[in-house]
């Protein structure tokens, strides 16, 4: 891996601190606050690929380990990961993976209908699919509460995806960091 890629890692899981600074919007009744991180994800997978964008979320998710304080509301640490919110942390990197893949997958023929379906697949369903099971373990809550609850983000889901999307088709235009595959 030359420094270049490292940079680049270091820059994403920096986007995604910062991301952490929006404030913490808790919606009444919902086990998880809305968050701005979602959107890092999704610009971690499509502007770095499947590899580097993984490890850039899996360093912001280490962080999130360790204590710091990059969630939003100054949260960190095992006891946000065993929480009802845990399970969508863990699955950032997860998601930026998917994305990666996917867009490394279409590199040639990237467009933004592709980046919205690519990003919503990663940044919301694959979220999703893992982070409402453990909100349901870790809330004590039956798995049809935890995915009600979350279909209140919805909205917010959608309007980080065009945003990233918009985004990631603007910059790999501009600067095409992911080599295509062959």
């Amino acid at each position: 891996m030359r420094s270049r890629d490292l940079a680049q890692i270091a820059l994403f899981a920096a986007i995604m601190v910062v991301l952490g600074f929006f404030p913490l919007i808790q919606l009444p009744g919902a086990f998880a606050p809305f968050t701005s991180q979602t959107l890092g994800v999704i610009l971690a997978g499509a502007i770095l690929g499947a590899k580097r964008g993984f490890l850039a979320i899996l360093l912001f998710d280490v962080m999130v380990f360790a204590g710091l304080p990059v969630l939003p509301g100054g949260r960190g640490g095992l006891s946000v990961i065993m929480g009802p919110t845990g399970g969508f942390v863990i699955a950032y990197p997860i998601g930026a993976v998917v994305i990666g893949l996917l867009t490394e997958r279409v590199y040639r023929h990237y467009n933004l209908p592709l980046a919205l379906v690519i990003n919503f697949l990663g940044g919301a369903i694959v979220l999703y699919a893992i982070g409402i099971p453990w909100m349901a373990a870790a809330a004590h809550i039956s798995l049809a509460k935890a995915f009600t609850t979350s279909v209140a983000f919805l909205p917010g889901d959608i309007v980080k995806t065009v945003i990233g999307s918009l985004a990631a088709v603007a910059v790999r235009k501009a600067y095409p960091m992911i080599p295509a595959r062959a």
